[in-house]
């Protein structure tokens, strides 16, 4: 456990949430939007993900307050308004979740590079970027080890660094704007041959196609939350949370809409990654490139640092409370969790070997991470619905009403739904794959905390079994597709 002198405070957690969010991918929003979607498609879906955003947010906020004592919020409130076996699929299913998004920011970091040093890392997951990534990899392995107060001193400079370039980016796109280009074809139902526009479908399909994009923007909210057992005070994980939300979404749509003011829908559609470099690029000539190219390299840094501290606590945590197996307690004498490092380190080196084999290594990284992080959030927001229209000692003295408090569980939970909807079967059958995997870990970890015991209880071994059920239906789907979603 960390002593009191390696505490964090709200500075330190709040840019933890910042950097957790504000990925390389953050650089590359005004491509991603506008791939399937309008201006105005676009605008409707950060109002939806905003709304549903800040009931999640909210729902963090309010648990952080209102059982102060479950620090690594997402695994504890799993397995304390569910059990332990759903709190172990939720540390166990976060834990891989942050493994993919890390090697996300690899596939970035290469890619970002290869801006400097072409052709040598083109597409992020050639031989050489591969080789690359793995490097750093194993150097955020050993700025980890040495101590996670160190690393999250190091993480306030580099959320700074990432900062500049994104509101420079903001500044010059908002006095470049060309009011005519940014009302053009808002609705995406039109074909202008000269700006490259298509008909982009109905307004619905078009707000569906962002939806994993956004979802994927704000995973890392919770970021406070995940490490509050590292918090000087459990009272400023809710401030954390609410800072890091409302910046980000406001920077968030300002890079999505901003470009639109300079150029059309089609060719922002068909920019290269990151898209924020061509469009400051063909404003203001060969430095705005330059910039945000350098400026995604120290975001992808210093996230990629956040989500490796992030990724060791569950399973560290869980360890301690008998949820995951022993080993993963492990600590070493700088207040590291030492084994559970190496393993998470270990899995990121797998999956960054096997990314050299899909066509759009990015694209499949973010669905993944999207679609993992689901069953989480949904589950959180579920444990505040519950305690809330239960009265199951709600603090009298929370900033939320009762009320308040069972309306944003609930909304929330509406949300994550709606956000299954529109990731679609595929990926939640991949996802199910995973989850299904950690069932033999739950046994062994439960065979070691309480011998005495069965590893399941009634309701528990129902569930396990629909979960290895849909394991092997999206491990026959995964095999059937293997070809479509390495080319997704």
């Amino acid at each position: 456990m960390a002593t009191e002198s390696k505490k964090l405070g709200l500075l330190a957690l709040a840019s933890i949430v910042v950097s957790a969010m504000i990925g390389g991918g953050v650089y590359n929003l005004p491509q991603n939007m506008a791939q399937s979607a309008g201006s105005g498609a676009i605008v409707i879906a950060w109002i939806i993900t905003g709304i549903g955003m800040w009931f999640v947010a909210n729902t963090f906020r309010i648990l952080a307050v209102a059982r102060p004592d479950a620090t690594t919020g997402i695994y504890t409130y799993g397995e304390l308004g569910f059990g332990k076996f759903v709190g172990f699929q939720m540390a166990w299913g976060y834990w891989l979740c942050n493994c993919f998004a890390n090697i996300g920011y690899a596939i970035l970091l290469m890619d970002s590079l290869n801006y400097f040093f072409p052709p040598y890392f083109k597409g992020g997951n050639n031989f050489l970027s591969i080789i690359g990534g793995s490097i750093v990899l194993w150097i955020i392995y050993f700025t980890v080890m040495a101590g996670v107060k160190s690393a999250a001193k190091l993480n306030i400079i580099g959320t700074i660094g990432k900062l500049v370039p994104l509101i420079l980016f903001i500044f010059i796109t908002l006095f470049a704007i060309k009011l005519s280009m940014l009302f053009t074809n808002i609705w995406g139902t039109e074909t202008i041959v000269k700006l490259s526009d298509k008909p982009l479908g109905s307004l619905m399909t078009q707000i569906k196609s962002t939806m994993l994009v956004t979802l994927w923007v704000f995973i890392g909210i919770e970021g406070a939350v995940v490490i509050s057992d590292r918090a000087r005070d459990q009272a400023e994980v809710g401030k954390a949370t609410l800072l890091g939300f409302l910046g980000c979404l406001v920077m968030y749509i300002l890079l999505s809409l901003l470009p639109f003011g300079n150029f059309s829908q089609g060719e922002l559609s068909v920019m290269a990654a990151p898209s924020t470099a061509a469009v400051l690029g063909g404003i203001v000539g060969k430095w705005g490139d330059w910039l945000m190219n350098a400026g995604v390299i120290i975001s992808i840094l210093s996230s990629w640092l956040v989500w490796t501290i992030m990724l060791a606590e569950l399973p560290f945590a869980a360890a301690k409370a008998g949820t995951f197996p022993k080993a993963f307690a492990a600590e070493n004498d700088k207040g590291s969790a030492s084994f559970s490092l190496m393993v998470s380190t270990l899995i990121m080196q797998v999956i960054m070997i096997l990314v050299y084999f899909s066509n759009n290594a990015w694209n499949l990284m973010l669905s993944i991470t999207g679609v993992m992080v689901l069953p989480c959030y949904i589950v959180c927001t579920m444990y505040l619905w519950k305690i809330a229209a239960k009265n199951d000692n709600y603090p009298t003295d929370s900033f939320a009403s009762l009320k308040t408090a069972l309306i944003t569980g609930i909304l929330g939970t509406v949300y994550g739904a709606w956000l299954v909807y529109a990731a679609g079967l595929n990926y939640m059958l991949v996802a199910a794959i995973v989850y299904a995997l950690g069932i033999p870990v739950f046994m062994k970890a439960r065979k070691e905390s309480d011998p005495g015991n069965p590893e399941f209880t009634k309701s528990e071994r129902i569930f396990s079994i629909i979960l290895a059920i849909l394991g092997l239906i999206g491990l026959v789907y995964l095999f059937m597709n293997y070809k479509v979603l390495m080319a997704a």
